[in-house]
């Protein structure tokens, strides 16, 4: 038989067991993802006002553009660069316009190719009608050279381009510049399609100002801001289209969805798709159930397509006016930001995530609420790393006031 003495060392240690697991519990409980400013802009000429997103090299350092600021007050291109402690280094790749006819203000994230050059567009400069610009900068022993690949003109249905592009494996570029375009490489030249002409503010749409992606067929979908059918909106509700290239060379226009001709009260579709393996798309809009904007669901069916409203925003602690993209995880979770609501104090927008549930229910959960000394604004894509952590700009806020770039680790 165990002694008095024993059996009390034994309940002592039991409970301290015990103490130590509600600990570990607890800390997991109550720990929530973990936001960190990587770079605070607006300091220096390192540029400032980020309304692009970022994006990955192979080696894990981070590129992304200013549309002001640097040493010419144009913008920049930036890259970021991990340190040992969790630090990270910020170092200005370009700032524009460095000569007469060199682009400025780019509003999007630039994209890499398999090389490691990075291609981007700037909504002016360009010399001329100051329509804006695509370029390249390549890396080199003497540092990142700019090459410019096409300059808008006014005499061209297109121009100041404010998505990012999209590259597939023969290099070749897409974007809109209010018409979706592609730019190839012919001859040693680059040389610019336009691959569908909307009309004014009516018909299939008008005003295609993000960026569009691909499908795995080579199918390109996006978003018009205006036009379409609806008669509720001045100027049109806006569509989502998809352009289906023909055996002929040519691009076949379908209109997936015309926003305000339908009862889910969404108008204004904002910025570029997402696609999941199945083929639906997503997106987020303007408008919705509170007026607060909404995200939703496109799924292909027989002969169409069909919406779904995934989420309709509130407003206040839970954000509204969704930024123009969401992002999808492995998991099928959808990430996204809205420039407006959160904090009290503030209304600088907030870090979401959306995630599937039963029967076609959709749990939405605020990941992080700015609160402006830590950015605001949030207007661009998430993008991920390898790890699952989120990665994000401001295009305003921080210790500079002039945005920040910062990681999140749901």
């Amino acid at each position: 038989m165990l002694s008095k003495a024993t059996i009390s060392t034994f309940h002592r240690g039991f409970k301290l067991l015990a103490l130590i697991l509600i600990l570990i519990l607890a800390s997991r409980a109550w720990a929530g993802p973990k936001y960190k400013v990587l770079h605070a802009f607006g300091l220096g000429n390192d540029g400032g006002g980020l309304w692009g997103s970022l994006a990955f090299d192979a080696i894990g350092n981070l590129y992304g553009t200013t549309s002001g600021g640097g040493a010419h007050g144009d913008g920049t291109v930036f890259e970021l660069t991990p340190e040992s402690g969790g630090t990270w280094s910020e170092a200005v790749l370009h700032s524009f316009p460095s000569f007469p006819d060199d682009g400025g203000a780019p509003m999007s994230a630039p994209v890499l190719d398999g090389a490691g050059n990075l291609h981007g567009t700037t909504t002016g400069g360009g010399g001329g009608y100051k329509y804006g610009t695509v370029f390249e900068l390549a890396p080199g022993s003497g540092g990142w050279t700019e090459t410019i690949l096409h300059r808008f003109g006014r005499n061209r249905p297109a121009g100041s381009p404010r998505g990012p592009l999209t590259i597939d494996k023969e290099g070749n570029l897409y974007g809109t510049a209010f018409n979706p375009f592609e730019l190839s490489r012919s001859a040693g030249k680059w040389k610019l399609s336009i691959l569908h002409t909307f009309p004014s503010y009516q018909g299939d749409g008008d005003s295609a100002v993000g960026g569009v992606i691909r499908d795995t067929a080579g199918n390109i979908f996006g978003v018009t801001v205006y036009g379409g059918g609806s008669k509720i909106c001045t100027l049109g509700c806006g569509t989502a289209y998809e352009l289906q290239y023909t055996a002929r060379g040519k691009w076949k226009e379908h209109i997936l969805h015309d926003f305000g001709t339908r009862n889910d009260n969404m108008v204004w579709p904002q910025g570029t798709l997402a696609i999941d393996s199945p083929g639906n798309v997503y997106g987020v809009a303007l408008g919705g159930a509170s007026n607060e904007g909404a995200v939703y669901r496109l799924t292909r069916g027989t002969g169409s397509w069909r919406a779904a409203v995934l989420y309709n925003f509130t407003g206040g602690v839970n954000g509204g006016n969704p930024s123009g993209v969401v992002v999808m995880d492995s998991a099928g979770n959808l990430y996204g930001t809205t420039s407006e609501g959160g904090n009290g104090s503030c209304g600088c927008g907030v870090v979401y995530k959306l995630a599937p549930g039963s029967k076609g229910r959709w749990k939405y959960t605020v990941l992080h609420r700015f609160t402006g000394g830590d950015g605001a604004e949030p207007v661009a894509a998430l993008i991920f790393d390898n790890k699952g952590n989120l990665y994000g700009t401001t295009a305003t806020g921080g210790a500079g006031g002039a945005g920040v770039a910062f990681e999140l680790a749901p």
